[in-house]
């Protein structure tokens, strides 16, 4: 492998004895670097940059090293000149928790041992996939990690979960919920007296980190000094770039690829997000009256068919690749981004390592596995994972698994998924290693839940007054279980599978400060929630160990 990491055309620049800023803002007249001290600096000391031609504005900054804070501050007749936003290349944000969380750059030292480690190699076609969020591998109190809820706690020796279950389960990749560096706190709820405020998210929070704001920084309130206390900052010292790579590493030791969830295709809606300030005609799709389109149905839909977003998004992913020895992406929402650069993605980044893992969700703007699969991309099957179980937004809807066929739906469509739905045999991918295969995600009711509500063992609307009975599947519930497993680990391409489907795991409400009208009813969409709803629970895998043996 390379040592060489992937250039970046902006950002800080270190050499000895100075550092190059250099940011691209040509419809800017003046732009100003601003270097402070504290984070929590309102103001620093301005120094002017130098535009050049091609709208790029630069500036070296002598006796300037690692550790420097900063931000710039952009005049122009599409600027706030008032506003100081951080750099959209920072390698490292320091972000406040608040309620439009304020967020500074950081200059961090790139050097790292990697003690020889490289990218994994697994031929798609036997990749066992584990979808997994940081936190919630270790936070729940049934986790035995010292360091629960971080980087480094999930690739703990000796404990009960993380990397120990990882390698017990005999998967041989991860695919990680969103590490980008994302704004964790969203605007408060039901408060009228706040100037932005939310009506559908009482928790004011953002969990599964969807919402990007800094494309080539770590999310840092994973590292070791990681607080969600309201008004504190994360990411003082840049720990998090170092504590990424020790996960990354721990992970190839083990033999486990590393799969990163990437969202391209919008940007966090309350922050400060930089690409906004800087110029949103040439990082944003906008309507005749210049408003954000919001196909993605996030409020902003970046503008991938740009040339400056089409290159901010290929020095991304390829500097997570070369610098974070990423083994593979997931794209989320990948129609929304334009044919061309889903192109150019799958090309660069084979150049540099043939082997890497490529999936996409092959909708966004329209439904097209067919030309994701032309391209050779991989995408999610979501006619098998219906077939199976039904439609994922219709819970009354029966799938095979249920002793039900769908409409038109006979043994050849059951047949067709089992030999990875070729077009062959009616369906939309080239190669079986093309089709990912999945009976469950993140996104909607979990496996377990779906069984529970469609199999009728419980109603959907019902209020669960012991969780612990709710959680254990025996009988038929078990057999279900078993039988989508079956499918799953049978059928031929990529088998993908969600934290805690292994033993059915149910999202259930639980009861915290905050007032959710949901308290005790299965949830359908965790997205705000960092509690006991979506941290897996180690003692409900030992209750269904019979299911988890059988995956």
């Amino acid at each position: 492998m390379s040592s060489k990491t992937s250039p970046l055309s902006y950002g800080a620049f270190v050499t000895k004895n100075a550092i190059t800023f250099k940011i691209h803002a040509p419809r800017s007249t003046r732009v100003h670097l601003v270097i402070f001290n504290l984070p929590e600096d309102e103001t620093g000391v301005e120094h002017g940059m130098t535009k050049q031609d091609n709208g790029d504005f630069t500036i070296e900054l002598n006796d300037a090293g690692v550790e420097t804070i900063y931000g710039f501050r952009l005049e122009g007749p599409f600027n706030d000149p008032d506003l100081i936003i951080a750099d959209p290349y920072s390698k490292a944000a320091i972000t406040q928790n608040s309620m439009r969380p304020v967020a500074k750059s950081l200059v961090v030292d790139d050097t790292y041992d990697w003690e020889d480690d490289t990218w994994i190699q697994i031929d798609p076609r036997d990749l066992i996939i584990y979808e997994m969020h940081v936190r919630d591998m270790t936070t729940h109190p049934t986790s035995t990690a010292n360091q629960k809820g971080t980087y480094l706690g999930l690739v703990e020796a000796g404990q009960n979960s993380g990397i120990e279950h990882l390698k017990s389960m005999g998967v041989n990749a991860v695919q990680i919920l969103p590490i980008q560096d994302f704004a964790n706190f969203e605007v408060p709820f039901k408060d009228n007296k706040a100037p932005l405020y939310n009506d559908w998210n009482p928790y004011g929070r953002n969990h599964w980190g969807y919402m990007t704001t800094f494309f080539f920084a770590p999310e840092s309130y994973y590292a070791s000094d990681g607080t969600d206390a309201p008004g504190t900052w994360n990411g003082k010292d840049g720990r998090a770039v170092n504590e990424i790579k020790d996960m990354v590493k721990a992970f190839h030791k083990a033999g486990i690829a590393v799969i990163m969830d990437v969202v391209y295709n919008h940007v966090s809606n309350y922050d400060w997000q930089p690409l906004k300030y800087i110029d949103r005609e040439m990082y944003f799709r906008l309507d005749k009256n210049s408003n954000y389109i919001a196909n993605s149905g996030c409020g902003n839909d970046t503008r991938s068919e740009h040339p400056k977003m089409r290159q901010l998004i290929l020095e991304s992913i390829k500097y997570w690749m070369t610098e974070y020895h990423i083994d593979g992406f997931r794209l989320d929402l990948g129609n929304l981004i334009d044919a061309d650069t889903r192109q150019l993605i799958i090309d660069e980044l084979k150049a540099i390592n043939p082997h890497i893992i490529l999936l996409a969700e092959p909708w966004g703007n329209g439904y097209d596995p067919d030309g994701f699969s032309d391209m050779g991309w991989a995408s999610f099957n979501d006619q098998l994972r219906d077939g199976l179980k039904g439609n994922v937004f219709d819970v009354h809807e029966k799938g095979f698994l249920f002793g039900c066929f769908r409409g038109e739906e006979d043994q050849t469509y059951l047949q067709s998924y089992v030999m990875g739905s070729l077009r062959q045999s009616g369906g939309q991918y080239l190669k079986t290693a093309h089709s990912v295969n999945y009976l469950e995600c993140h996104d909607n009711h979990t496996f377990g839940d779906r069984v529970r509500i469609t199999g009728g063992f419980m109603n959907e609307s019902e209020k669960i007054n012991n969780v612990k009975d709710n959680a254990l599947v025996q009988g038929k519930q078990l057999a279900i279980n078993k039988l989508g497993a079956l499918f799953l680990f049978t059928s031929q391409g990529i088998a993908f599978m969600n934290g805690g489907q292994e033993w059915a795991r149910s999202k259930v409400v639980v009861e915290t400060t905050v007032p959710d009208e949901h308290v005790g009813k299965i949830d359908h969409n965790s997205y705000e929630k960092d509690n006991e709803t979506n941290w897996l629970n180690w003692n409900e895998r030992e209750m269904n160990r019979e299911l988890v043996d059988y995956y």
